[in-house]
């Protein structure tokens, strides 16, 4: 069971990509490029986590122009792409950026994601994760992912940490 006190030592946000951020599906354009689509509203609240001084960016296995587009235009704290090892590409970002394990909220859909649910201070697992994610996550969000997870793990965190007005206060002048 996570309580505040885990959300309040949280200041970075990781997520997985295809299945978390996306519904997981991937298509290919014309010239052999990755078609994914990314919901609006996830990408709004990253940004607004973001701007609530938290930081946020990208654990995937898969490396491809999508996930640098999304990483660019939401202006992520950072991208780790083709981490077909998650556990140690969680444990570089640890070291690249101070950061303790408990500091980080990771957030996933697969079986991949498993070592590094376990790892951070929260793991969350997607509505539609699979079964086995699920069991080893300490909450599941009620969106799926690519259709406002992120933006459901994002509000609770804000909410958790008590920076939920001060972020919406602009949306209410």
């Amino acid at each position: 069971m996570i309580s505040s006190a885990d959300f309040e030592r949280i200041t970075t946000l990781i997520f997985d990509i295809d299945g978390t951020l996306t519904d997981g599906r991937i298509g290919w354009d014309g010239g052999g490029n990755a078609v994914k689509f990314f919901h609006i509203r996830d990408t709004h609240w990253l940004k607004l986590a973001l701007r609530a001084g938290l930081r946020v960016g990208v654990l995937s296995g898969r490396s491809d122009a999508a996930n640098r587009r999304l990483a660019g235009e939401v202006r992520l704290s950072f991208a780790l792409e083709d981490a077909k090892d998650k556990i140690a590409g969680f444990e570089d970002l640890l070291r690249t950026y101070g950061l303790t394990a408990a500091e980080c909220l990771y957030a996933g859909d697969d079986v991949v994601d498993i070592p590094v649910m376990r790892r951070a201070g929260i793991g969350v697992a997607v509505a539609d994760a699979a079964a086995e994610v699920a069991a080893e996550a300490d909450w599941q969000t009620r969106a799926a992912g690519g259709c406002g997870a992120a933006a459901e793990i994002v509000r609770r965190v804000l909410s958790e940490k008590h920076l939920l007005d001060q972020v919406m206060e602009r949306y209410r002048r």
